[in-house]
């Protein structure tokens, strides 16, 4: 087994967590296809617990349990490994590579992200409750990996033909959102896709708001086609629908959500905080959306 030290300084491309559960399935097969679209190398990664992780319960822990132990992970790793190839082309121009971690599995995965273009993750595993919209991994990386996260759900989608459905984004036109906008063009870009940049320039929806609508909509307008211009002119192709709208952020980017193939969110937006571990925006939605979502995390 490879130890969470020995992954320190190495680039692992994308990142994909298995553990066999059914979210975890649809994760693996998303990761692989995003890797490729990338030319970026795969990297499966299954964690198991560690001897101290079950030294707690008062029974011997016998020779047997250990070997039962490997045979599964071993099992986890060479079924993401068949959906991987399943999913790629014939002549795939990646690498995937394997790992199985005997470690803490949120510490090492994060770790691991600091090396890693994207991690993606299932958004429940097998341990997960299954009312829990997230499970502690997928929340614990959302909130302290060192790269984009993308959480990826085992629901089937709203629409027939979710690959010729658009890309969404959620910008407050700030460079809080900048990383955000950067993924989510360069998404649409390999993915042929429509970009809809989301502006929600004011949560106020009260009848007194109102008398500031038309004001505040063509500035807001503005802001935003002045914001996403060093992007159209750098991926040309990419047609672009910007959406200006008066609501609760949130609210407004999963209805738009559930009409796309993937959204993107930043990780806090004008009003967080530099070490903001995530915004209340982005966390709702990443609780929320049904289709994956990718949270434009930093080193």
């Amino acid at each position: 087994m490879n130890r969470a030290d020995q992954v320190t300084g190495k680039r692992f491309g994308v990142i994909v967590g298995a553990d066999g559960s059914p979210a975890s399935r649809v994760a693996v097969d998303w990761a692989a296809r995003e890797a490729e679209s990338r030319r970026s190398t795969l990297t499966v990664v299954h964690v198991v617990p560690t001897g101290t992780m079950v030294s707690w319960m008062d029974v011997p822990i016998t020779e047997g349990y250990w070997a039962e132990r490997d045979r599964r992970a071993e099992k986890v790793i060479t079924d993401a490994l068949t959906l991987v190839a399943d999913a790629i082309s014939d002549r795939p121009a990646i690498t995937v590579a394997r790992r199985i971690m005997e470690a803490p599995t949120i510490p090492t995965l994060v770790q691991m992200s600091a090396a890693a273009e994207m991690v993606v993750v299932g958004c429940r595993g097998l341990g997960g409750v299954s009312r829990l919209l997230l499970g502690s991994v997928s929340t614990g990386l959302v909130h302290r990996a060192h790269c984009p996260v993308a959480v990826v759900r085992d629901e089937d989608p709203l629409m027939p033909d979710p690959a010729h459905a658009p890309v969404v984004v959620g910008t407050d036109c700030s460079p809080a959102s900048d990383l955000a906008t950067d993924i989510a063009f360069d998404e649409a870009a390999r993915r042929g896709a429509q970009l809809v940049a989301v502006h929600v320039w004011s949560d106020q929806i009260d009848d007194l708001a109102d008398y500031l609508w038309t004001d505040g909509e063509q500035s807001a307008r503005r802001a935003l086609a002045e914001y996403l211009e060093r992007w159209t002119l750098r991926y040309p192709k990419v047609a672009v629908r910007a959406v200006v709208e008066r609501d609760h952020p949130a609210r407004r980017l999963l209805e738009h959500a559930d009409k796309a193939q993937l959204l993107v969110v930043g990780s806090h937006g004008r009003g967080g905080f530099e070490g903001m571990v995530l915004g209340s925006v982005s966390s709702a939605v990443v609780h929320g959306a049904r289709m994956p979502v990718i949270v434009a995390r930093r080193s």
